[in-house]
């Protein structure tokens, strides 16, 4: 694998629609190994995910990686809690913002680093009211919009 390169296992692709991210972080995974061989063959799913704290810990819970079908009875419960690893500076920074003013940490995508190690990237956000989903169509549009007169002009 080149170097800075990231294979994707699962994203959440309305996470951004959803939520305004303000701010994205790494942080890594507790997995079994038949969990990495089911990511690798990229079947699993965050869309529903979350993450939430639990006594100082973070934890992805909700994500639906499903049983590798070559692992005998060492497999795993496809919608277990999983275990966040981030710095301890991190972790204080991110569970601060979440009981004081009113943050969500959203799930954005797993990947394999450049290393070959599972990493969630998860995104600091806000929630969106329907109005603001609006706005960020109606932008969009005329983004791509005005683009396509650009280049149609020249």
């Amino acid at each position: 694998m080149k170097t800075g390169a990231k294979k994707v296992a699962a994203q959440n692709r309305r996470a951004r629609h959803d939520f305004l991210i303000e701010e994205s972080f790494e942080a890594g995974l507790v997995l079994t190994g038949s969990e990495v061989k089911s990511l690798r063959a990229g079947r699993a799913s965050i869309a529903e995910a979350y993450v939430g704290e639990r006594s100082g810990e973070l934890f992805l819970q909700g994500a639906h990686i499903p049983e590798y079908a070559a692992a005998t009875r060492n497999n795993h419960p496809p919608r277990r809690l999983r275990k966040l690893l981030v710095h301890r500076r991190e972790l204080g920074k991110l569970v601060g913002q979440i009981r004081r003013q009113g943050y969500t940490l959203v799930p954005l995508s797993i990947y394999f680093n450049e290393r070959g190690r599972a990493k969630l990237e998860v995104g600091l956000a806000k929630g969106r009211r329907k109005a603001d989903k609006r706005e960020n169509i109606k932008a969009r549009d005329w983004d791509r919009r005005k683009s396509r007169l650009l280049r149609d002009r020249d």
